[in-house]
């Protein structure tokens, strides 16, 4: 029992707290590289930006908040001048009902917002679920930064230099085949200014024309008759923005607001856009409410999640198909992070007062087809003519009834980003499981030097161009399996040579001959290989 004096002390300091202004609870200061945003200034500042932005809501009084933001702030730094890292309180009144319009229910909750592909279109926004560290965050919001660097080849620069002469462009020359941060960085700043592209040091005509004798090097041409400037400064931000900057000013970020003038049409919200915002603060109050009291008296030791992973049949033997449809694992969500760093706070999920709750039906995707032997293995991605495959090479489990927390994470993840693409009605290369009862699976882990076969292993080959490269990472999650995969499709990333042997030579395919249709077919597949698969 609390003494009645403590009781009173403890009473009285928290009147005092709650009598402070808002402003001195915030949990960010105004020296913080935190950028503070609120339901006014989102628009502007994050919206309408042509940068990739990552977005916390939090709360003062929330523990799980207070125990992310030196990691938080840690990647702000990291990232300045590359992409945004802000903040948003969802305890101001004022953004109430903003947070409950963008599905807070929990803090802290991080969202990653990627610019709209036109001005009329919405940003794109989705959950952040990776690790609570600086590095996990910053290398997940590197991954969404957009990519306006051209490649270009000896074949391709004529024709892009008369492209639109008049107009500035920049070209980086390097040894490497990836596009670094700092670089689609600075497309954004100059976009619409100047065209930027980058070219291999192995495409020796332009290395001869533009006098090119060491990498990486960049090389500005103002545009029209104009000569070229070399860059020999440091690869730094700040210098080479001044360097661009001799042909055209970066682009403000927020743009300049346009002068207002008069509109006897504009209103105020309507009624239904009034009741809409009320419904999404209501909403939000009874979800922060709920979070609040758990976090004041310590129920977040108790809270639990539940999830479930679709285990598609990956295998012929008989312990495979006594295998569970799914498997639900248990997570326990603690209240520090020093038990868990990764933790994230409750999700109360509350719903508005008499409203009666739906029944969720779950969109599971269908799962990724299996090669469980060796002749489909080498027909669909060992063949000579074979383009790029993900093979997702499952280890082995003793128990039909754990299946591996890894590969289900893997599986669910590979299967997810496949949905989405048919969603889409776009194209993506096939993804495989490879079982662990697979002939071939043990040798080619052996030859790619991978763990061994009680190890989950996630890789994509391709035959034809006889590269192959690893998904490096205990983290299977789909944010950091779909950054992997986006890197590949964009050329992005080291490839690794693929060892003599693997690529079985196809006998009936070369005794039987192809016919007109499968020729154009494989060039219309070599063609998009030249665009995606540099090596």
């Amino acid at each position: 029992m609390i003494p009645h004096k403590d009781f009173c002390l403890a009473a009285a300091s928290a009147a005092v707290l709650l009598s402070f202004p808002t402003n001195v609870l915030a949990m960010y200061s105004k020296d913080s590289p935190v950028l503070q945003v609120n339901a006014r200034n989102y628009d502007d500042l994050i919206a309408k930006s042509n940068h990739t932005s990552i977005l916390e809501f939090y709360a003062p009084w929330c523990g799980h908040c207070k125990n992310l933001k030196p990691a938080y702030e840690k990647a702000a730094k990291s990232l300045a001048g590359l992409a945004k890292v802000a903040a948003i309180d969802c305890d101001e009144e004022t953004n109430k009902a903003f947070c409950g319009s963008m599905g807070v229910q929990g803090f802290p909750t991080l969202k990653i917002i990627r610019p709209a592909g036109s001005k009329k279109r919405q940003p794109n926004v989705e959950d952040y679920r990776g690790e609570r560290t600086a590095k996990a965050i910053v290398d997940a919001v590197i991954e969404k930064i957009p990519n306006h660097m051209k490649r270009i080849g000896d074949k391709d620069l004529d024709g892009w230099l008369k492209s639109s002469n008049g107009t500035a462009k920049a070209i980086l020359f390097s040894s490497k085949g990836t596009t670094s941060a700092l670089l689609k960085s600075l497309a954004v700043d100059f976009l619409g200014g100047i065209s930027f592209a980058q070219i291999r040091d192995k495409e020796k005509k332009a290395v001869e024309m533009f006098g090119v004798d060491g990498f990486p090097k960049l090389v500005l041409l103002p545009g029209g008759d104009k000569e070229g400037i070399v860059y020999d400064g440091p690869l730094k931000r700040e210098p080479m923005v001044q360097f661009l900057s001799q042909v055209t000013p970066p682009n403000p970020d927020p743009a300049p607001k346009k002068a207002k003038t008069a509109n006897p049409s504009s209103k105020k919200p309507s009624k239904k856009e009034s009741k809409k915002s009320e419904q999404d603060k209501a909403t939000f109050e009874q979800a922060s409410s709920s979070h609040a009291s758990q976090e004041a008296s310590g129920n977040t030791l108790s809270s639990t999640k539940a999830v479930t992973y679709t285990v598609p049949s990956d295998s012929t033997s008989e312990s495979a198909a006594e295998a569970t449809e799914s498997i639900e694992i248990e997570t326990i969500i603690l209240g520090g992070d020093e038990m868990n760093p990764t933790a994230e706070s409750p999700d109360p999920m509350v719903s508005a007062t008499n409203t009666p709750t739906p029944r969720k039906v779950l969109d599971t995707p269908p799962p990724i087809p299996s090669l469980d032997d060796s002749a489909k293995l080498r027909e669909a991605c060992l063949k000579p003519s074979a383009s790029t495959c993900v093979l997702a090479l499952l280890p082995a489990y003793a128990d039909p009834e754990i299946f591996p927390e890894k590969a289900a994470s893997a599986q669910s993840s590979l299967a997810q980003i496949a949905q989405k693409y048919a969603q889409r009605h776009a194209s993506i290369f096939p993804f495989y499981t490879v079982p662990s009862t697979n002939d071939e699976g043990p040798s080619l882990r052996s030859a790619l030097g991978l763990k061994d076969i009680n190890d989950m292993e996630l890789i994509a080959v391709n035959a034809r161009r006889g590269w192959w490269r690893r998904f490096a990472g205990d983290d299977f999650g789909v944010a950091s399996v779909e950054g992997w995969i986006d890197s590949i499709r964009l050329g992005e990333g080291k490839k690794e040579k693929l060892p003599e042997g693997i690529v079985v030579e196809a006998e009936a395919e070369a005794e039987a001959g192809t016919g007109a249709e499968p020729q154009k077919a494989e060039k219309a597949e070599e063609k998009q290989d030249d665009e995606h698969d540099e090596l």
